[in-house]
């Protein structure tokens, strides 16, 4: 990864679900999670997503804010949204300049077969805008309780 803890998280803005753009900088003042996915409505991203959503809540009463990127148009993200109700701000990196940027477009291999893709990470950052927590390679099960954990510990 190219953004380590203890650094500022680096400010852009995307173009987001619903219309609009969001970025970190619409954040400050609250902890933010920042998680990267690789698909829309693929079954551990899907997955991840309605954790996430469920545990909104929860986020809340700790003040953080939580928001998603992955590679897909914004079409793909209202769609994903749509069709699984989500609640979390769906960014698009069409362009995958935010995904490199953060380190983590690089070399997967799947059922024998080898492809470039997004990296599953998570990134906690504190209220002034540091990264605080970095989960690289993420694995969905029990993700979502380990980060609302260090989000209630910031």
């Amino acid at each position: 990864m190219s953004v380590a803890v203890g650094e500022p998280v680096p400010d852009f803005t995307l173009p987001r679900d619903g219309g609009g753009e969001a970025g970190p900088a619409d954040f400050r003042g609250r902890k933010l999670v920042l998680y990267f996915y690789p698909k829309d409505d693929t079954p551990g991203c899907t997955i991840e997503a309605l954790d996430f959503t469920a545990a909104l809540p929860a986020f809340a009463a700790a003040d953080t804010a939580v928001v998603a990127i992955s590679k897909d148009s914004v079409k793909s993200h209202d769609r994903f949204r749509d069709k699984h109700g989500l609640a979390i701000p769906l960014l698009s990196d069409e362009t995958g300049a935010v995904v490199e940027r953060f380190g983590l477009w690089g070399e997967k291999t799947m059922y024998g077969r080898t492809f470039m893709g997004v990296e599953r990470a998570t990134f906690l950052i504190d209220a002034a805008g540091i990264v605080r927590r970095a989960w690289p390679s993420v694995k969905v099960a029990g993700h979502v309780d380990e980060v609302l954990a260090a989000a209630r510990a910031l």
